[in-house]
């Protein structure tokens, strides 16, 4: 029997249902900014504590009782996905960041990629996210999450992070069939990894395009709404659409409208756009979050909450509104500002009086 939520606004916001306030969480905050995880990363590897249940729900709760978000995501990275399709992942912290020592450049390695039950290669997140729940409690709702297939191609291909991923690219545009053969592997796999998520109790589920902003809004939508939407279907239609879907794409305001079609329930909002602009291009059938600059967390109390005022003001309403950075928050944060954010998220429509019928 599932514990009932003692805090549901995250749900209740992406369902755009009536809520006393907007819910807070950052991408990313079960992390380095926190020197209660360096702790547990100094006696662990990173990889270690993704692949430990344990280790991965103790880092994943601690946000929330140390920063008083209004939900937990589960600890893990989005190129799990490649690595139990048969990449070989290496994680070397401080060091350029996840690389593929063996990236993927031929048709053969793309046809041999394992496109199996990530039920079983990646039972140690539903694992985690079984005990997690269990020491939750019912405290917030718990969040599961994965890569875009554009996002998790682009470092496949390119075998690490990059500042234009030309080589993806070049797949993309010279060699057409064999990128949309590796596109529709992952978003088979991605969607079953999100289903098998919410079957071991995830309460909402975010897809991250992270590298969105690289492509043109043309190769964009070819190459990463269409996937995103096929995604957004197949979840919601295997799990009777019982958890609500985020997506967000970084740098793709040029298709809010586009993204808001695919059929989910959120869309996340990088910081170079006004969440009033959003809102009206998007329509009010689509929850938002976002979406304020990671780098105002490096400020003060009272520019935060200056700033956390400013999108409640553009907003309007919290109905429909999920108060996060416009990107994930940075491990060089002072964890007092990341509280500043959420002390303020949580009072800022105290000061919006723009009532609206419903």
């Amino acid at each position: 029997m599932s514990t009932k939520l003692q805090n549901d606004l995250l749900l209740r916001a992406a369902r755009l249902e009536p809520i006393e306030r907007a819910p807070v969480w950052f991408m990313r905050q079960a992390g380095r900014y926190l020197p209660e995880y360096r702790a547990v990363r100094a006696k662990h590897s990173f990889l270690e504590m993704v692949r430990t249940p344990e280790l991965a729900a103790e880092v994943t709760i601690q946000p929330v009782d140390l920063v008083g978000v209004d939900a937990a995501i589960i600890f893990s990275d989005i190129l799990v996905v490649p690595e139990a399709m048969g990449m070989h992942l290496v994680v070397e912290e401080g060091k350029g960041g996840p690389r593929f020592p063996e990236p993927i450049r031929l048709y053969k390695q793309i046809k041999e990629l394992n496109a199996g039950d990530p039920r079983k290669q990646l039972s140690y997140v539903t694992d985690a996210i079984k005990l997690t729940k269990e020491r939750l409690n019912g405290r917030v709702p718990l969040i599961g999450f994965s890569g875009a297939p554009w996002t998790l191609f682009a470092y496949m291909v390119e075998g690490q992070g990059s500042k234009d991923f030309h080589i993806a690219k070049q797949m993309l545009f010279t060699r057409n069939e064999d990128a949309h053969l590796l596109l529709r592997k992952l978003s088979d796999v991605v969607a079953q990894y999100l289903i098998a998520q919410i079957e071991a109790g995830a309460d909402i589920v975010q897809i991250f395009d992270t590298w969105a902003g690289v492509l043109a809004p043309d190769d964009f939508k070819e190459f990463s709404l269409e996937y995103i939407a096929e995604i957004v279907r197949l979840v919601k239609e295997h799990t009777q659409n019982r958890a609500p879907i985020i997506v967000f794409c970084k740098g793709a305001n040029h298709s809010l409208g586009e993204l808001a079609a695919t059929g989910c329930d959120v869309v996340g909002l990088d910081w170079t756009i006004d969440i009033a602009e959003a809102k009206a291009l998007i329509g009010n059938d689509v929850a938002l979050q976002g979406n304020m600059d990671p780098a105002v967390l490096y400020t003060t109390e009272s520019v935060i909450a200056e700033k956390v005022n400013t999108i409640a003001e553009r907003m309007e309403e919290p109905r429909g509104h999920i108060f996060n950075l416009g990107h994930g928050i940075t491990p060089e944060v002072d964890p007092a500002n990341a509280r500043a954010f959420v002390r303020a998220a949580k009072t800022a429509y105290d000061k919006v009086r723009a009532p609206r019928s419903v």
